[in-house]
């Protein structure tokens, strides 16, 4: 028989030897019970007690990991059957909540994440990366079997699409209904361990979006969760005025109550510690600290910076060099500034100051419509001097949807796979890997994927078999941007120097390096337009001896290419540029060339 035994502490059910205390936020209720299969859904047979401040707990010997469970709340005369809101993990979105204790045997202790300044992030959403079949979205399973892919690719960090048990099988994931929860359609809490697992032990870092701007708006228990609520508004879990509203529901949550803060708080902790994430992307953030986003003259929410300065600030003391990111897209130099110096103390944010004036550059049919003043000042933005802390990139989920397409597509709308479509969108994946910041490319961004992002079309693979002279290419840039070897130390650094700009024949020229007098630079030069150049000429700031590592024009990346012939640029002692020296090379047309200090 069942019997009550000692509580242990915790939110949620938590597992114990004996048994399961469940313990749950109910300040508005008068009685609460648990039930489930580990009593036959008795309504009435477990008490929880009250502990104070609107908690209410039991422990019970007889409900173990894997039984089936709702709370049986009171209010007066209505009872409500509501899931937990800590459950990890549901038997579906509007099922009920399941017991979980997670017994993985981790063996990634000696995984460390890359410093911030040697990351290339590989954006994936699970459902649609490897999907197999078209009936069943794809699971965390179906990750690992492409993590040699990414392996070889170069990519040394993920960062994962939301994984939140949402409404329905089939979503992008900013919809979560239980936070706590791992989608189960994609495998569930033990799966998504072994996927982290074994990236890292590929030696990948894994980064998960998370939601915290909003909840739901469907399948949700949270709302009305105890039976209290204002104006008709989510009751304790939501602001119950006019600042619940946002763009994708009339939910945000209530930063101003203590316990809801500490309720995100736990979320954030949990990825980290007990599911071993590396670091967060918080979605939209600009919403959390903005009534309306920041988008007018709308009011600020004090409370929603507590909260993010907050979660950043713990991580950040326990668990060194685990890196948050925010999607805030309002260029604000606070959100990436430190705690100690009143910033929200995100480790980076991604950049719009990059994003939108790289894919205009990009996209624009007439090559006397590429503005190289926008595409310097993309190039060379960053926050609080320091130019990591900005995520930058061509592709996202974002920016190959909401009517707008993958940039080959953009360009040659139904011919992605042109010649222009293919040069040009190279030109922005190697602007992305080779200018200040942390790059990142949206899932197959490294093999001409076109048309849009969908949530219930898997990616197509087949596009990976037809241009895998593209992959290399890709997987040739992220390797001068990660690897050891001293010559291409330069696009690590913090220090960027243009050292051409020629509007007229859209070519433009910088310096990255380690050192602020760019003795170890890594020279990117680029052409924007569709002129090649024989002997073409641009300054250069010192007089190393300098060896061609990359040419984007090769005919091994692809047939069409012309294969111009470049050789290692030849140096003259004349100035060019404001610089003391001038470097002559042969330039193909929309190519990227890139050029290191030969090894003494």
């Amino acid at each position: 028989m069942d019997k009550v035994i000692e509580k242990v502490e915790g939110m949620g059910a938590v597992v114990s030897e004996n048994g399961t205390t469940f313990r749950v936020w109910a300040p508005n209720a008068d009685k609460v019970f648990v039930m489930g299969t580990f009593n036959d859904w008795n309504k009435t047979k477990y008490e929880l007690q009250e502990e104070g401040n609107g908690y209410w707990s039991i422990s019970i010997t007889g409900a173990t990991a894997g039984d089936e469970y709702k709370y049986v709340i009171h209010n007066g005369k209505s009872v409500l059957y509501r899931n937990d809101p800590y459950a990890r993990e549901m038997t579906n979105s509007n099922g009920n909540s399941l017991i979980t204790k997670l017994d993985f045997e981790w063996d990634d202790q000696d995984f460390k994440m890359k410093s911030w300044n040697e990351l290339v992030i590989y954006e994936l959403h699970v459902g649609t990366f490897n999907r197999k079949n078209e009936d069943k979205v794809a699971t965390f399973d179906n990750i690992i079997e492409k993590i040699p892919y990414l392996q070889s690719l170069g990519i040394n960090c993920v960062e994962v699409l939301p994984i939140a048990e949402f409404a329905g099988g089939i979503s992008w994931g900013y919809n979560p209904s239980y936070p706590f929860a791992i989608e189960k359609d994609y495998g569930g809490a033990a799966a998504f361990a072994r996927m982290v697992n074994a990236f890292h032990k590929a030696n990948i870092a894994v980064i998960l979006d998370v939601v915290y701007n909003h909840f739901g708006p469907s399948d949700m228990d949270l709302w009305q969760f105890d039976g209290w609520s204002d104006n008709d508004k989510g009751g304790i879990y939501f602001y119950n005025d006019h600042r619940s509203s946002t763009p994708w529901g009339d939910s945000r949550p209530d930063y101003g109550r203590e316990e809801v803060r500490q309720y995100i708080r736990d979320n954030a902790l949990m990825w980290i510690e007990d599911y071993h994430c590396d670091g967060l992307r918080m979605d939209a953030t600009s919403y959390i600290r903005y009534e309306g986003g920041g988008l007018g003259y709308d009011s600020e929410i004090p409370e929603g910076n507590m909260l993010m300065r907050d979660i950043n600030a713990e991580i950040q003391a326990k668990h060194p060099g685990k890196l948050t990111i925010a999607e805030d897209l309002k260029g604000h130099d606070l959100v990436t500034l430190s705690v100690e110096h009143g910033g929200i103390g995100y480790g980076s944010q991604w950049d719009m100051n990059f994003v939108h004036p790289v894919r205009k550059a990009l996209i624009g049919q007439g090559d006397e419509y590429r503005d190289l003043q926008e595409l310097v000042d993309a190039i060379l933005f960053q926050y609080n001097n320091d130019v990591f802390e900005r995520i930058i990139y061509t592709e996202s989920h974002d920016e190959v949807a909401n009517g707008k397409a993958r940039v080959p597509e953009e360009i040659e709308p139904g011919n992605a796979d042109s010649y222009f479509g293919k040069k040009r969108a190279l030109l922005g994946i190697a602007i992305t890997l080779t200018s200040p910041g942390i790059p990142m490319l949206f899932q197959g961004q490294e093999f001409i994927e076109d048309e849009y992002f969908k949530d219930d079309e898997a990616l197509d693979w087949n596009q990976q078999k037809k241009h895998k002279g593209i992959t290399r290419m890709v997987q040739d840039l992220i390797r001068l941007r990660t690897q050891d070897a001293f010559e291409t130390q330069g696009l690590k650094g913090q220090f960027t120097k243009i050292i051409h700009f020629n509007e007229k024949n859209k070519v433009l020229a910088y310096a990255r390096s380690t050192k602020n007098n760019f003795t170890d630079s890594t020279i990117v030069l680029l052409n924007l337009s569709n002129n090649s150049y024989d002997n073409y000429s641009f300054g250069i700031p010192n007089s190393n001896q300098y060896q061609l590592v990359f040419n984007s024009d090769w005919k091994g990346y692809d047939e069409e290419f012309t294969d111009m012939e470049v050789e290692s640029i030849a140096i003259f002692d004349e100035n060019c540029d404001d610089e003391s020296l001038k470097a002559v090379t042969n330039l193909p047309a929309y190519a990227t060339l890139l050029f290191v200090p030969k090894s003494a």
